[in-house]
């Protein structure tokens, strides 16, 4: 099996040992973190060391990297940790559940998180360090740019384009052929019907407490 260090010791970087050691070729060997936030040598059962120490620990010869982070200042840290672990020469994993229709051929890049119920329908393209929470619909013909998370439930029309450093929220709907720039964030429930312009924010509509408590309402 390849040997697999992963950058990060929080919840995403569990999730992410999990799933490797569960659903891949990968044997995960340890975890690595910036100096200044090593707090703890070891999680999850494995040793954790510090990144400036990682070609001591791990060197890049025999070991490949995953980065494990959220989307954190618009998924700039992750993509910052990403190039880091590329110009320190280690071979970038990605992962791909077992449990997710991926039908575009293996047009995905590199530190790709992609996990169960996705469905990647044929002709997509899916860019470098994209993470695809638990069960989207990415439709054909559709391109997601570089260091974007689309979190849970989220529907992508065919012949979308997604920008670099997207944010998409649980349940967001795209239509089909419209094109959203970078940096952009479409809220949890959002409706997206036309192009949106880089560095756009769009939310939905939050819902509002009725007046009639809910001991008054009939047939429930």
């Amino acid at each position: 099996m390849k040997k697999l260090i992963i950058f990060g010791a929080g919840d995403i970087a569990e999730l992410a040992h999990y799933y490797f050691t569960q659903d891949s070729a990968y044997d995960v060997a340890g975890f690595t973190v910036d100096g200044a936030y090593l707090k703890e040598n070891r999680f999850a059962g494995l040793p954790v060391v510090a990144v400036e120490d990682i070609q001591e620990e791990f060197p890049s010869d025999d070991f490949d990297m995953f980065v494990a982070l959220s989307y954190a200042k618009l998924n700039a840290v992750r993509k910052e940790k990403y190039l880091a672990a590329r110009d320190m020469g280690y071979g970038i994993a990605s992962y791909i559940s077992s449990h997710a229709s991926v039908l575009n051929d293996g047009q995905i890049g590199e530190n790709c998180f992609i996990l169960e119920d996705n469905t990647v329908q044929p002709f997509c393209r899916i860019g470098n360090n994209v993470t695809l929470w638990s069960g989207n619909h990415i439709g054909h013909h559709s391109h997601i740019g570089d260091h974007t998370f689309i979190s849970s439930h989220v529907v992508v029309s065919g012949g979308v384009t997604i920008g670099e450093q997207c944010f998409i929220g649980v349940n967001a709907t795209l239509r089909d052929h419209i094109d959203v720039g970078d940096k952009c964030v479409l809220g949890a429930g959002s409706l997206l019907l036309g192009n949106a312009e880089p560095g756009g924010v769009y939310l939905a509509s939050q819902a509002e407490r009725s007046r009639v408590p809910s001991t008054r309402l009939r047939n429930i």
